[in-house]
């Protein structure tokens, strides 16, 4: 029985990971192959559609502008986390509690409700939709995430010490750039991450908020409209190995950190 069991657990296992998998690598396979229709049978292997990618004006704008709102986004993401989680651990302002179910609140909320509030809130203003508006998007929606990583790593050594670099004669600038910032690196550098593949991938508020400069997930999302394309299929390779392994870097560095908390 025990063996029966083993057996159906892993065969449930398999199941559920062949099931969420197998489109991924069903799409990863057609990126490479030489025939121009995304269908049975394999005909050949080549790199041709990554070449056509690469060579394609609006396929490369759209990475570029998805690269440029990740990038801006986790910067702003990672510094206002950081910020508030400091600022929440190290001073313990009353209403501490509620502060941080505010800044997490974000979390339980549908990111096409965000979405449609931002592009409904700033429409109301006269501002057009833009790459700006999708890079406040997804700090709305990345900053509760970097804010939580951050304040998962303070802990009272770290105050500790802080206290006593203000006792050498430190100033609060110098123990924040000098000791805060050493001891949360790679905290700080696992919530950027984060946020950077978050972001990097992110598709509905981007659909809602651009207009003409669209984010690479839109306009595979644009291309996908017209018919199945290997070309289409090249770049989705590129947002899933990317974010993957942004993934694993993250994954990677806060082992890291637990390990080193532990020794």
């Amino acid at each position: 029985m025990r063996r029966i069991g083993t057996l159906l657990r892993t065969t449930y296992v398999l199941v559920v990971f062949g099931f969420i998998f197998l489109p991924v690598v069903v799409l990863i396979v057609f990126s490479f192959q030489d025939g121009a229709v995304s269908v049975p049978p394999l005909r050949g292997l080549s790199l041709r559609w990554y070449g056509e990618l690469f060579a394609d004006g609006r396929m490369m704008a759209a990475l570029r502008n998805s690269v440029l709102v990740a990038v801006v986004s986790a910067i702003i993401c990672t510094v206002l986390g950081f910020i508030a989680a400091y600022g929440l651990a190290r001073y313990r302002p009353r209403g501490a509690a509620a502060l941080r179910a505010l800044l997490i609140a974000p979390l339980g909320v549908s990111y096409l409700v965000i979405g449609l509030g931002l592009s409904l809130g700033f429409s109301e203003l006269g501002i057009g939709r833009s790459l700006m508006l999708v890079i406040i998007g997804h700090v709305v929606i990345n900053l509760p995430l970097a804010f939580a990583i951050l304040l998962s790593q303070m802990n009272e050594d770290q105050e500790q010490i802080e206290r006593a670099a203000r006792d050498l004669g430190a100033g609060e600038f110098h123990v924040i750039t000098k000791v805060t910032v050493p001891m949360l690196l790679p905290g700080i550098l696992a919530a950027f991450l984060l946020s950077f593949t978050l972001s990097w991938d992110e598709f509905v508020i981007a659909l809602l908020l651009t207009r003409f400069d669209v984010t690479l997930p839109v306009e595979i999302w644009s291309a996908l409209r017209t018919g199945l394309n290997p070309k289409t299929n090249a770049a989705g390779t590129i947002v899933f190995v990317l974010s993957v392994s942004l993934l694993f870097v993250t994954y990677w560095i806060s082992r890291r950190r637990i390990g080193g908390q532990r020794r």
